[in-house]
């Protein structure tokens, strides 16, 4: 299977009537997934590193019922988004391209939502943008609030350094950690490592002093390897008490988002 087939696969398990969207700015051509009523709040979804826009399969339909959900493949990295133009090498320049895709689809505020790197984007966006974010969802936040564990940057290397079907697939059952991974999450994840695309932009963690003022929603797997969950539950207390964490306690950092739906839903 092509990962373009792989890719449509799994979309078309939403089950709701999608809209593929093409914007173009300075960075080249950014693919976002929508669906929901075109009168719905706005939500955007942001997919973690290698992920792409239709792991969202299990939560894009049920935010549907509620909001206009656009699902976006992130410019620097594998999807249906093309990075033909100026290379995002800093987080303004990531924050420049999802104003940007804001502009392009209309949307003044929006709630915005990522998971793993995705949140990171989201997070960093909200402290620089704060005007154009109604409302913060992270599931599973990496480089957040805490750091992620050596184990896990070590055991991610090969599958970073080299990606291959085989070292993904291999990495995201040895997070998981015997959770029943769908087949199509699995088969899309494995072409996506092989596709080109341009390299991400490397995190840097924001400061307590920018983290103070925030409310986000917060997800956190409870049996997560990339990071302690017990520590980040406290780092964001701490320095975000306005928060809401919620502990999803039989999660890995890797089943979100397409477990646990249900909890992701009934928190929205």
């Amino acid at each position: 299977m092509s990962f373009q087939d792989a890719y449509d696969a799994l979309l078309a398990r939403w089950d709701v009537p999608v809209d593929q969207l093409e914007l173009t700015d300075e960075f080249g051509t950014t693919h976002v997934n929508a669906c929901g009523p075109a009168d719905g709040p706005p939500v955007v979804l942001l997919p973690g590193h290698g992920a792409t826009s239709p792991v969202w399969f299990t939560i894009a339909p049920r935010l549907a019922e509620r909001y206009r959900v656009y699902a976006i493949d992130l410019i620097v990295d594998a999807g249906r988004s093309t990075n033909s133009g100026r290379t995002p090498k800093t987080p303004a320049d990531l924050h420049t391209w999802l104003t940007n895709t804001f502009d392009g689809l209309g949307i003044g505020r929006t709630v915005l939502c990522g998971h793993s790197y995705g949140a990171w984007i989201a997070l960093t966006y909200a402290i620089n943008h704060p005007d154009r974010v109604e409302r913060l969802a992270l599931l599973d936040p990496t480089d957040c609030y805490v750091a992620l564990r050596v184990p896990y940057i070590l055991r991610a290397l090969p599958s970073l350094l080299r990606p291959s079907r085989k070292r993904t697939d291999s990495f995201l059952r040895w997070e998981t950690q015997g959770l029943p991974l769908d087949p199509q999450v699995l088969e899309l994840a494995g072409l996506a490592a092989e596709q080109p695309s341009t390299p991400f932009v490397r995190t840097k963690r924001p400061t307590d002093d920018q983290l103070r003022d925030l409310a986000p929603l917060v997800f956190a797997a409870g049996r997560s390897k990339s990071h302690n969950a017990a520590q980040l539950t406290r780092r964001v207390n701490t320095l975000s008490p306005a928060a809401t964490v919620i502990q999803l306690e039989t999660a890995t950092h890797h089943s979100l988002p397409s477990l646990h739906a249900d909890e992701v839903w009934a928190a929205f």
